[in-house]
């Protein structure tokens, strides 16, 4: 059979302002079917290229009859609970709508009997392995995601000595079906700091690529050693301080390396032998720990087309580095050091556990937010605020009132900026909590978590809380004090009907009720048996817009470890917006999720019940045709 691949552009954009549009990926309806209290749930996108006016109508099939089963066209809502289905039969569900392009229709979701609640993926678990962080891109340009996850065996965190089992990344698709395996060697350290893989649609082809960090001896998913597997560089703490260093392109369909280039920064540049005290110096100790202290993302610095963020350090000395990809090769676009100038060194220290890809400036580009210091879009400083090193961090519109975006941010700091709510483009700070507790025995110096998120409808903005060092309460967008007591400070979700968040802890979905002050629970996977990750962290491996309407799945990992399970909302709503997946700094924020200590995603606009009009994307869509 001849093949031949062709890129075309969705018809549904105006070419003329293709200047100040995002290329984003081309996805189908993903219609789903769940078994709901009262009948099927069934759901679907609305698309970033759907007019505002788009109407839908629901269909069932049941031994090839065909029923339509609204009376009116639907242009609120994109979901129907499907009352009159017996949850004991087969049926397929499809959906029609007004679009002139009906081939993004060509969709459905099929109903088995007794289905259960969630859609199940078998893994294929390396003996002694759990199943860990979880990413979701297009790797076939068929318009549906698959599932790329992070299998983690023995592993340590980069302040404990011991050796560790090799990462293991690999593909599946919603259908369960396994692709590939990518095995990153015993010259990759296992733990939350080494291994950020970043999975995106790098080179706009219509298929996703993988970019992580390699070394001698890792292998791609046809088997292929990357370096020389003879060598084996692990010291007698486990660490690995010397051997060459990779940052290496796998190709999404088949996991096989496209192109492999040296990792920018190495350790230490043009110095094989530094001392104790210039390694101390240089990234804040000798042992290996604050050296290998690697994030990523992913970014459209000209506004246009995707470049990868990779970078080292972020206790001392800062090295982010930002890569091109393109014709399947990479290419450095510019390299932020805090040691190439006198005047860069003012930076170091700044960085997260965790950074934020956002356009803080509206010029159309995104900046890097990497903790306290946001990075323009050339590689220079656009703000900081020097308050230095924390664990958590959120961008978004959590103030409509203030022009712009605003970030959230906490500092271990045992001063009066614990905790503080900056504007994104100016870095000025807006207001701060302070630290009150000091841990001596643990050095612990300020909060160890903080979320924002749209919890309380009586007042505008996001609600901001931090927990540890004595920080305690609920504050608005402006800083008011409301509520002395925390809600969990893990992650959150949009899983009812409403535009306000949920609290997402573990494995328990529930509301937060202002009124009395605790939290109500409204979903538990433990009644699935399902499990969180990375310990007191206790996220899933993955809370993203996956499916179905713009409400938010979340995957866990079976106890056994032997399998993932998918969850999405039954619950009715006559809210519609456009998918959150085509929001572009929403979908880029699924692409850094699982880097470092994991934190949820966010919009570039303010969701709220007061909101008068859906925001549409500046976005259009590449799909992949396959003519014979």
């Amino acid at each position: 059979m001849n093949i031949k691949l062709k890129l075309i552009l969705a018809a549904t954009l105006f070419s003329g302002l293709l200047y100040s549009q995002r290329q984003m990926e081309y996805l189908q309806r993903g219609i789903v079917a769940i078994p709901a209290y009262s009948g099927v749930f069934v759901s679907w996108r609305l698309l970033g290229t759907d007019a505002q006016n788009t109407h839908f109508d629901v269909y069932r099939t049941e031994n090839n009859q065909i029923k339509k089963l609204n009376d009116k066209p639907l242009y609120k809502e994109t979901s129907f609970l499907d009352k009159t289905a017996d949850k004991g039969r087969n049926y397929t569900y499809f959906i029609k709508s007004n679009t002139q392009h009906q081939e993004i229709d060509q969709d459905f979701a099929k109903y088995t009997a007794n289905q259960k609640p969630y859609f199940s993926i078998p893994l294929k678990t390396p003996e002694g392995y759990t199943p860990n962080d979880a990413s979701v891109a297009d790797l076939d340009g068929d318009g549906e995601y698959e599932i790329i996850l992070h299998q983690t065996g023995k592993s340590k965190d980069n302040s404990q000595k011991g050796e560790t089992d090799p990462p293991v990344i690999q593909a599946y698709k919603l259908n369960g079906q396994f692709l590939w395996e990518i095995n990153l060697g015993k010259n990759i350290r296992e733990g939350a700091h080494y291994t950020q893989f970043l999975v995106y649609d790098l080179d706009q082809d219509g298929k996703a690529e993988i970019v992580m960090k390699t070394a001698d001896g890792s292998k791609d998913g046809k088997g292929k050693f990357i370096g020389d597997p003879t060598k084996n560089y692990v010291n007698e703490n486990g660490m690995i301080l010397s051997g060459p260093e990779f940052l290496t392109v796998f190709d999404g369909q088949s996991g096989a390396e496209i192109h492999t280039v040296n990792y920018q920064v190495p350790r230490f540049a043009g110095n094989l032998n530094p001392t104790n005290e210039q390694m101390t110096e240089t990234w804040g100790d000798a042992k290996g720990n604050r050296i290998d202290r690697f994030l990523g993302a992913v970014a459209y610095l000209d506004g246009k087309m995707p470049s990868v963020i990779m970078s080292r350090g972020y206790y001392t000395r800062t090295a982010i580095a930002a890569w091109d990809y393109k014709d399947k090769k990479l290419s450095l676009r510019w390299l932020f050091d805090t040691e190439s100038s006198e005047d860069n060194k003012q930076y170091r220290g700044q960085g997260n556990h965790n950074l934020t890809i956002a356009d803080v400036d509206n010029d159309g580009k995104d900046e890097i937010v990497f903790g306290a210091m946001t990075v323009d879009d050339n590689g220079k400083v656009l703000n900081s605020t020097g308050y230095g090193h924390g664990d958590a961090l959120h961008v978004g519109d959590l103030d409509p009132i203030n022009p712009g975006l605003e970030i959230f941010d906490i500092q271990e700091r045992f001063d009066d900026a614990g905790a503080h709510f900056r504007d994104g483009k100016t870095g000025k700070v807006l207001w701060k909590l302070p630290s009150t507790i000091y841990s001596q025995a643990s050095k612990f110096q300020g909060p160890g978590r903080g979320l924002s998120l749209n919890i309380d409808p009586r007042y505008g903005g996001s609600e901001c809380w931090a927990a540890g060092a004595g920080l305690k309460g609920v504050y608005t967008a402006k800083g008011k004090k409301i509520s002395d007591k925390n809600p969990a400070v893990n992650m959150g979700i949009y899983w009812d009907g409403d535009f306000l968040s949920e609290i997402l802890d573990g494995t328990v979905v529930s509301k937060w009720d202002w009124k009395n002050e605790k939290s109500n629970l409204i979903f538990d996977a433990k009644d699935f048996q399902c499990e969180s990750n990375n310990g007191t962290k206790k996220n899933p491996s993955l809370v993203a817009d996956l499916f179905g309407d713009w409400r938010e799945e979340v995957i866990y990992r079976t106890a056994d470890n032997q399998e993932l399970r998918i969850f999405s909302t039954t619950i009715p709503t006559n809210h519609r917006l456009y998918t959150l997946m085509h929001n572009p700094q929403y979908r880029l924020s699924i692409v850094w999720q699982n880097v470092g200590y994991n934190q949820p995603p966010h919009t570039d606009y303010y969701l709220d019940e007061s909101l008068k009009e859906v925001p549409k994307p500046k976005i259009f869509t590449v799909k992949l045709k396959i003519d014979n």
